[in-house]
């Protein structure tokens, strides 16, 4: 029995020391995406490489490959891992009640956030072109259906007589270009905090949707 019980702890030791371990490597290449994101903003994908990658994340260019083995796969969770929390805004906005304008609004809060301060960096994913095909043609079809979704949203609040009526598919590419374009301009170190930035990107490209007043004309709202 004495035996059994052995085996039995060493088998649960063993357990928790892969969790462990797990967690640590988590934790590192999240560090590793924090830090390229940083390196693609202020170098530019092109001009960066994997040994200011390292510098940045404090580790040698052979640590690093031990987690990714190129910039092309460290872009590549930038982009998913951006899309992955865009996605799931847009599932909270599509089940959530209430104006769709009001709804859309709280999404591209959500999208500016996402694409100028959360840790992956998500702001690489501008870079789309620069991934390899086969890479590229995951994020372009993730992308592609996040969009597809925002368009349905912006579609609903057309009918319901919320958005002004137009080109559901011109006006919800217009709305994400003014929301994506922000991590072109906006520089952390700026006066504004990220949170009030992404509130006025996303009052004026709602805006947009709406008419200048707000709402669309002839509403009750």
């Amino acid at each position: 029995m004495r035996t059994i019980v052995q085996l039995l702890n060493r088998r649960s030791h063993s357990v928790r020391g892969e969790q462990r371990r797990a967690r640590r490597r988590a934790k590192t290449r999240l560090e590793i995406l924090r830090a390229a994101s940083s390196v693609f903003r202020k170098r530019g994908y092109a001009s960066s490489g994997m040994r200011e990658i390292a510098l940045a994340a404090d580790l040698s260019p052979g640590n690093l490959y031990h987690y990714f083995q190129s910039k092309d796969e460290i872009l590549f969770f930038c982009q998913d891992g951006a899309l992955d929390r865009l996605s799931a805004a847009l599932a909270i906005a599509r089940k959530a009640r209430g104006p769709v304008s009001a709804r859309l609004r709280d999404l591209a809060a959500a999208h500016v956030l996402c694409v100028i301060s959360e840790v992956e960096g998500a702001s690489a994913h501008i870079e789309v072109d620069a991934l390899p095909r086969a890479m590229r043609k995951a994020i372009v079809k993730k992308r592609d259906a996040y969009e597809h979704g925002v368009r349905a949203l912006v579609a609903a609040g057309m009918r319901r007589g919320e958005l002004r009526r137009g080109d559901a598919m011109v006006m919800t590419r217009a709305f994400l270009g003014a929301l994506n374009w922000t991590a072109h301009w906006y520089r952390p170190e700026g006066p504004e905090s990220v949170a009030h930035v992404a509130q006025i990107v996303a009052d004026y490209a709602v805006g947009g949707l709406t008419g200048p007043d707000g709402r669309v004309k002839g509403s009750q709202t």
